[in-house]
């Protein structure tokens, strides 16, 4: 419940947002927890809602249909946000007419420490940490926000449309690609995306995450993800172009790491690569 916890800790006034928690098809006694915890904080402003559909698009997607606020941000529930984490985007909506879309800072968080093999590239899949200063400015160009911290105006969805649920994590699935997608149609439509440093959320990342199997399936199901996104979009060749560059960049990147960040270097762009080309 530490993600509730963090949420039911914000400072903005509680009468002027609301959390909306989307169950989505879970078997185990999320429920009875979800509604003991609103019972414990009857200040809260949290609904329940289950959603059949397994799938995270689905779940945000239902969300967003549930949500009454005119912005709506997103939280996932391996995460952990600041007391000012509400207030922060609310003053960015306010004072900034022309943004759209926002995003905060992500600190990746390991229980049991991060461990030795892990360089800043082998991260980013795993925790997609993210830190651009102190101040507010637009998001920069080839970057956009991580899934677990990012806000829009609901108007957003109004003119292009909601997540695309042929993307997206689902179970036990890793397929990811779901706000890349999104972001890109933001931006076909000049939409702005603004970064905004007080929003933020700390990356909870558990053992089981940072074993060699969960990292292999990871990094073969990025892969994937960038071909339906590429087949979608029709742009597989430059995806096929770009990934043999990445290739290069990777193996000038081993002979500055130690031996054990080169070897996971060296799986992440393996299995990314049989995602690209290999799938079907």
């Amino acid at each position: 419940m530490v993600t509730l916890e963090s949420v039911a800790q914000q400072r903005h006034p509680a009468t002027r947002w609301e959390c909306i928690v989307v169950d989505n098809n879970s078997k185990d006694d999320t429920r009875e927890r979800v509604e003991a915890f609103a019972a414990a904080h009857p200040t809260l402003q949290l609904r329940y809602v289950f959603e059949a559909n397994q799938g995270l698009s689905h779940a945000r997607n239902r969300g967003i249909e549930e949500a009454q606020g005119k912005i709506i941000a997103f939280v996932d529930d391996d995460e952990r946000i600041v007391e000012e984490f509400v207030s922060a985007y609310v003053e960015l909506f306010d004072s900034h007419k022309d943004a759209m879309s926002a995003g905060g800072k992500i600190i990746a968080y390991y229980p049991a420490g991060r461990p030795r093999w892990m360089s800043k590239y082998a991260e980013q899949p795993i925790a997609n940490p993210m830190d651009f200063g102190q101040s507010i400015k637009l998001f920069p160009k080839g970057r956009i926000p991580g899934g677990g911290n990012m806000a829009m105006r609901r108007t957003v969805f109004e003119q292009i449309g909601m997540f695309d649920t042929s993307l997206g994590r689902t179970g036990k699935q890793l397929i990811g690609g779901e706000e890349s997608d999104l972001f890109e149609r933001m931006a076909a439509k000049g939409m702005a995306c603004y970064y905004v440093p007080r929003a933020v959320m700390y990356h909870i990342i558990p053992e089981s995450k940072l074993s060699l199997d969960y990292f292999r399936r990871l990094a073969y199901n990025t892969g994937l993800s960038q071909r339906r996104r590429a087949e979608i979009h029709n742009r597989l060749a430059r995806l096929y172009l770009g990934e043999i560059m990445k290739w290069c960049a990777t193996l000038v990147l081993c002979l500055v790491h130690r031996p054990a960040q080169s070897r996971y270097l060296l799986t992440l762009r393996y299995n990314i690569t049989r995602g690209v080309f290999l799938s079907k």
